[in-house]
């Protein structure tokens, strides 16, 4: 991600806010007037300095057709993740209708779980070696295992999301909820007019200028709270299992937190209950070859 513009940061926060979202409570603005000495997202090996990050929608292509065959075109594009692959179906994925900006799916069970179990995503999962599977608003990142060669899986899942597209095949599906499940859509950087104004400003920046870099990459990122001036975020999709996301988290997102809200004194990544068993796990690991070695 590019450096700041000490002309175009301000502009850009206050357009999001105002084109987007409700008029907030607070009319403290972020003080962007060092831009020159401002931190960058730009992370080892994660994520791009040289340009500004966008979300970019692949150019829609003609929808003519030869004896009664629709012609699509699906792009990839790698991930700082090796174990990730971004997958653009030049078509919408997760459906605007619904309000999460993202869907993932980390085991086969939840495919077919509510609130949004996704045929595509059963079969994806289905294939020997995925081991996750993430809607963007428009790509599809699958995750496999680190023994798992992309030579062999690619080609399946290539058929997989051109059998869906065209054969009209809804992608995600909005199960019937249960009572309680209303927060389950909603996207953790919406606008709440409950939110204090640093909790509002801290999303305005995750929104504005950490989200797109994080799409661009195959992922996403969440937020989980702010609590005695540390940010808990949650990293999503391809950054979640990407080695330099503790590297993007500390000296990426934390930086330019720090940089522009003075309240802010660190970022704390969240992680689930099987990342934390699987760290765990992975430590124990290294600590017995240090051992063998030592022997």
């Amino acid at each position: 991600m590019s450096a700041f513009s000490s002309s175009a940061a301000p502009r850009a926060i206050s357009r999001a806010l105002r084109s987007s979202r409700p008029s907030p409570r607070w009319t403290r603005q972020l003080s962007t007037q060092i831009a020159r000495r401002s931190p960058s997202l730009s992370t080892k090996g994660h994520i791009n300095s040289s340009s500004r990050p966008v979300l970019r929608h692949p150019r829609a292509l003609p929808n003519w057709a030869i004896g009664g065959c629709r012609s699509i075109f699906i792009q990839t594009e790698n991930t700082p993740n090796p174990d990730a692959l971004k997958f653009l179906p030049n078509h919408r994925v997760v459906p605007e209708e619904i309000n999460t900006p993202f869907v993932e799916y980390l085991n086969p069970r939840s495919t077919i779980s509510p609130p949004y179990p996704s045929p595509l995503a059963a079969k994806l999962m289905n294939i020997d070696g995925i081991t996750s599977v993430f809607y963007g608003a428009d790509f599809i990142t699958v995750t496999k295992a680190g023994d798992a060669n992309w030579a062999h899986v690619r080609p399946e899942i290539f058929a997989l999301i051109t059998e869906a597209i065209t054969s009209g095949e809804t992608i995600v599906n909005v199960a019937e909820r249960k009572e309680g499940d209303e927060g389950l859509e909603e996207d953790s950087l919406a606008y709440n007019e409950n939110d204090s104004e640093v909790v509002g400003m801290i999303k305005e920046l995750l929104e504005t200028r950490i989200r797109p870099a994080i799409q661009e990459d195959g992922g996403d990122i969440e937020y989980r709270g702010f609590d005695d001036g540390y940010v808990q975020l949650k990293l999503r999709g391809a950054c979640r299992t990407c080695d330099s996301s503790t590297v993007t988290l500390k000296n990426g997102i934390e930086g330019m937190l720090m940089h522009y809200i003075e309240e802010v004194k660190g970022v704390h990544q969240i992680l689930d209950q099987e990342e934390e068993v699987s760290l765990q796990e992975f430590a124990k690991f290294e600590e017995k070859l240090k051992q063998q070695k030592a022997a």
